[in-house]
């Protein structure tokens, strides 16, 4: 097993790298790359959908079920090192599942699952459902989030602009208003009751169960959600 890591990737400026890729969703599974500010090969914001052996989704969503509750995240990490732009082209890789552990003071500890057998993941260049590398964004004015999902499960990731910043993913729950077309877009979404820090925080600014509003494109239709479970998290490694 190991404890919070920069994916293993060499050095800061180079191209190739071993990437993580965190599991969001159930019936749809979404892979939200792990991004880092400061490292070339993990400087970008990406959602995917990958094919993944029954091995790895029956263990996911099993281990899942039982961590409902609980601040555990689920990755998977691939010894293959490769660009991800190559993702945008399509490719078959090797991953290995991951539960990660979040402990008391922040760090993460990723452990393997199957005994750290590998399995491969692949994508067509339509599986890539978002993609852009960080830099030349400024801080919004309100929260701006990612919306993404597929039917009645619907997930956000925290739009990473400028850093300091941080990074998560959050399901959500009592999802209203939202037009099924407008997921496969994955357009971002304005709470505009909460200013943007305009820097890192140590926590959500979305709070489990509470109400919110948000408008999509910033000027577009309003929907309505309760935040529900946090399915990554990241403040740290990710400026670092």
């Amino acid at each position: 097993m190991s404890t919070d890591t920069k994916h293993g990737a060499g050095s800061h400026g180079a191209p190739h790298g071993l990437h993580r890729f965190l599991l969001i969703g159930k019936k749809k599974i979404f892979s939200y790359h792990l991004a880092l500010y400061n490292v070339e090969a993990h400087a970008f914001q990406a959602i995917v959908t990958l094919s993944l052996a029954d091995a790895v989704r029956e263990a996911y969503l099993a281990d899942l079920g039982k961590n409902k509750d609980k601040k555990v995240f689920y990755s998977l990490f691939s010894p293959d090192n490769f660009p991800l732009t190559d993702l945008k082209r399509g490719k078959t890789f090797k991953v290995q599942l991951e539960r990660v552990i979040v402990k008391p003071d922040g760090s993460r500890e990723f452990q393997k699952m199957l005994n750290g057998q590998p399995t491969e993941a692949s994508c067509s260049p339509e599986d890539v459902r978002y993609f852009r590398k960080l830099g030349g964004l400024k801080y919004p004015a309100h929260l701006t989030y990612l919306l993404f999902g597929e039917d009645d499960e619907v997930h956000i990731a925290h739009q990473l602009a400028k850093k300091p910043n941080w990074d998560e993913v959050i399901t959500l729950a009592e999802p209203r208003g939202i037009d099924p077309s407008f997921l496969s877009k994955v357009p971002d979404i304005t709470v505009e009751a909460i200013e943007d820090p305009h820097g890192v925080v140590t926590e959500s600014p979305l709070k489990k169960g509470q109400r919110y509003e948000a408008k999509i494109n910033g000027v577009g239709t309003s929907i309505k959600f309760r935040a529900g479970r946090q399915g990554w998290w990241n403040h740290t490694s990710l400026n670092s």
